[in-house]
């Protein structure tokens, strides 16, 4: 069954048509709130929150989009509230590793991963979300508009910020070597 037809399914109250795209979508809503939060348990988290709240409202998702977006959109909404009611979480915990093993893990040594992950996460979420979308997920300016409710132009101009920052902290940090070093 394709995924319009899971979902009609799904709002006509199919339990199985339901778990069946919760299943298909997991992987991606965990990979996002991982790279998100760097926090296994905080995601986990999220994840169950935005699974409950994705349950109760099927009802109200429109197939103009992936499910895996609707539902990315919902782990945001979950996170930026856990952010206000929350500010002095600490996010960067090293538990995370014991749990995450991936290509990104292998490819780049513990200490680098560290520091990218750190220059990641110290972005404002708002920031980090959108580089997260394009740049993990491969989501289209437009998609990444739609899911954060905004115009395309601060999708573009969030990226910017989020890659000039980025590259500026790993400079700092000796990840990347900086073009004036180079001359």
């Amino acid at each position: 069954m394709d995924e319009k037809s899971l979902i009609e399914e799904a709002k006509k109250g199919n339990k199985e048509a339901l778990y069946t795209l919760i299943e298909n979508n997991l992987n991606i809503l965990s990979g996002f709130v991982m790279k998100m939060t760097q926090d296994y348990h905080f995601a986990q988290d999220v994840v169950q929150e935005t699974l409950l709240k994705a349950i109760m409202n099927i009802d109200k998702f429109s197939p103009d989009a992936k499910f895996s977006t609707w539902l990315i959109k919902i782990s945001i909404n979950v996170y930026k509230d856990f952010l206000k009611k929350n500010k002095r979480y600490a996010y960067l915990d090293d538990s995370y590793k014991d749990y995450v093993q991936d290509v990104e893990h292998v490819a780049i040594s513990n200490s680098e991963y560290k520091d990218i992950c750190s220059a990641v996460l110290s972005l404002d979420y708002k920031f980090r979300a959108v580089f997260i979308l394009k740049h993990f997920y491969g989501y289209k300016y437009k998609e990444i508009a739609k899911i954060l409710n905004c115009p395309v132009g601060t999708v573009r101009s969030r990226l910017h910020f989020a890659i000039k920052f980025l590259i500026k902290e790993l400079e700092k940090k000796g990840v990347l070597e900086s073009e004036s070093k180079e001359e």
